[in-house]
């Protein structure tokens, strides 16, 4: 019934579709440096990280305050949340790694509800899944150096207690869950949420600005709602920026712990 009022009012709504992500060159057009506006956000995000940790740690306090206090919260939340709690002692060599892949990822999902920006940089296929191959070099690099090659790929494609003949079964399983998939679902598992929340929010306030400025009658009120859900919404992506930074890097510790255990 609305879309019948809108067709005889001869007003029109677009909704989003998946071309906002892939917007027109920003600079080096015909260059194969070409650069889009989804681009100048990841590396303005990049920047932002980078200039914020300079700051907070240039002249370290033994009683920390102000952006330094920030900053120790910070990279405490990484350290207890993620490396201790799932690599314990082992994982020291791995703090580094942990803490710069989810900050890089929390900037990068922020962007999709900061005003001006309104994209998340982890909304396009490229972040996640460099940064979703790169885990995978380093959990696998990491078991290969503590087991030696052949007893990491043993352990892994022939898990010890299984009847042989079941091998011919679990061996292939093993193979494609460990060393295929994963990067697989660490990449569409970000991407998916990103894409899906950018979506939601550009549907609900365009057309919350179409009902409330453009729509006919009664439809007007339904501007309101729209409003709302968005707003909602909003509130939801913080949680998921967070969450899917959050996700990824404990995954990746999860994977290095399985790589790097006995068993």
């Amino acid at each position: 019934m609305i879309r019948a009022w809108m067709i005889a009012s001869g007003s029109t709504f677009e909704p989003p579709t998946v071309h906002e992500f892939f917007p027109p060159a920003a600079l080096f057009a015909d260059s194969a440096f070409r650069m889009t506006r989804i681009n100048l956000i990841g590396l303005f995000m990049t920047l932002v990280v980078i200039v914020f940790f300079s700051l907070a740690f240039r002249k370290p306090q033994f009683v920390p305050r102000g952006l330094q206090n920030a900053g120790e919260v910070a990279l405490n939340f990484v350290k207890n949340n993620v490396v201790t709690e799932v690599l314990g002692d082992k994982g020291e060599p791995y703090t580094a790694y942990l803490t710069t892949l989810f900050f890089m990822v929390l900037a990068f999902n922020i962007t999709g509800f900061v005003p001006g920006l309104q994209i998340a940089g982890t909304s396009v296929i490229a972040i996640p899944m460099l940064l979703a191959l790169v885990s995978w070099v380093v959990f696998n690099v990491s078991g290969i150096r503590h087991h030696g090659l052949g007893h990491y790929l043993k352990e892994n494609l022939f898990p010890a207690g299984v009847p042989k003949p079941i091998y011919l079964l679990v061996t292939p399983i093993e193979f494609i869950s460990t060393f295929l998939l994963r990067p697989v679902t660490l990449t569409v598992r970000l991407l998916a949420n990103m894409m899906s929340g950018h979506l939601l929010l550009v549907l609900f306030f365009s057309a919350t600005s179409y009902l409330l400025f453009d729509a006919a009658g009664f439809l007007k009120i339904f501007g309101l709602a729209s409003y709302a859900m968005g707003f909602a919404f909003t509130l939801f992506e913080v949680l998921v920026a967070f969450l899917q930074a959050y996700i990824f890097a404990l995954l990746t510790a999860v994977y290095i712990d399985g790589a790097t255990s006995a068993h």
